[in-house]
């Protein structure tokens, strides 16, 4: 396992933000890792989860989860927390909750595609240390999650998934829509809200409330991969706290058809970390935003190379720094991006 502290090296010539190999195919839970979820607790602790097993479509996949103790010179050995005997698991989400649960939201795939998928949850009351009983959160055929749930100003909390149509493992139909289940913690009930359409589909949604009630998602388009393939990451607004959405539309951002994270720092600044380009999954990069998405003047590049670099998913912990852990190396290798906001503040000023 390699050694936290002393393995964050500056990444490109940018000393100010690191970079760490957390663990490769050296870690035995199969060579496929990915994609990663980050979750920072009251505590300290970062916990880590993924889906690993032999490839993304193998049926012995299960989710996976690592810790980090503050102070701690390295992540815990990966161990298994959620596993089904029969098929397949993947896209484990790992959020604290405002009363100090932890959940642990995932997917169990019924069919040859992920458009057979159903969401599961499991939950913590000891940080992740033991965890409860599967249950199905949803019944639903082909809704699954990707992005952790945030906290409304009105007390309820809004969990992104998405509903993915597809009859191949290689594109998502136009019907595939964003939308979210939106949690009454008087009442524990998951209800859900409303539904992002666009022209070719989108999915895998990341929103933040701008203010009480005003929501903003961005969205990772729909489609396929081939080279004829051309879209941009989807966004669309939401006035009543996500009970109805806009019609998605075209930002300026380029999208390979890959996950996009979008998260409100304590600033009031908003963080975007995606690959902006129409092919490929590099670079890697971080934009800020002072105007609720409007404009993104601040950009930096976190990972970039030949590689692919995809997936992140960010927290900033109490001390400002920001932690986006992301997948490489063919979605063997899991590597995590430290920086402050004034880290990119410094970095590159688009007009």
């Amino acid at each position: 396992m390699r050694l936290a502290a002393a393995l964050l090296l500056p990444l490109l010539a940018n000393a100010e933000i690191l970079t760490e190999r957390i663990f490769g195919p050296e870690v035995k839970t199969g060579p496929y890792k990915h994609p990663a979820s980050l979750c920072a607790l009251d505590n300290g602790d970062l916990l880590l989860v993924y889906y690993g097993g032999e490839g993304e479509y193998a049926r012995s996949t299960a989710v996976f989860l690592s810790r980090l103790r503050p102070g701690a010179p390295r992540w815990t050995e990966p161990r298994a927390i959620a596993r089904d005997p029969f098929r397949s698991t993947g896209n484990g989400v790992c959020w604290q909750d405002p009363s100090g649960r932890v959940w642990l939201f995932y997917v169990i795939r019924f069919g040859d595609t992920w458009a057979t998928s159903r969401i599961a949850v499991k939950v913590s009351d000891d940080r992740g240390e033991t965890w409860s009983d599967a249950s199905l959160l949803r019944l639903e055929e082909g809704w699954m999650v990707r992005g952790r749930p945030i906290v409304l100003a009105s007390g309820r909390w809004l969990l992104p998934i998405y509903h993915e149509v597809a009859t191949s493992r290689e594109r998502v139909e136009p019907e595939t829509s964003s939308l979210f289940l939106i949690h009454d913690p008087a009442t524990g009930q998951w209800t859900p809200g409303g539904r992002i359409r666009s022209r070719n589909g989108n999915l895998q949604p990341a929103p933040v409330e701008l203010a009480p009630g005003h929501l903003l998602a961005y969205c990772r388009r729909g489609g396929g991969y081939g080279p004829e393939e051309r879209g941009f990451i989807i966004a669309a607004e939401s006035f009543d706290g996500g009970l109805t959405w806009t019609e998605g539309r075209d930002t300026d951002w380029p999208n390979p058809n890959s996950a996009v994270e979008l998260i409100r720092l304590r600033s009031g600044r908003l963080l975007l970390v995606c690959n902006p380009v129409h092919h490929g999954r590099t670079p890697l990069t971080a934009a800020l935003s002072a105007d609720g998405g409007r404009t993104w003047p601040w950009r930096r590049n976190l990972a970039e190379g030949k590689d692919s670099f995809a997936y992140p998913s960010a927290v900033q912990t109490p001390d400002g720094r920001i932690h986006v852990v992301y997948t490489s190396d063919e979605r063997k290798v899991i590597r995590r991006a430290v920086f402050r906001e004034e880290d990119l503040l410094a970095g590159e000023r688009k007009r």
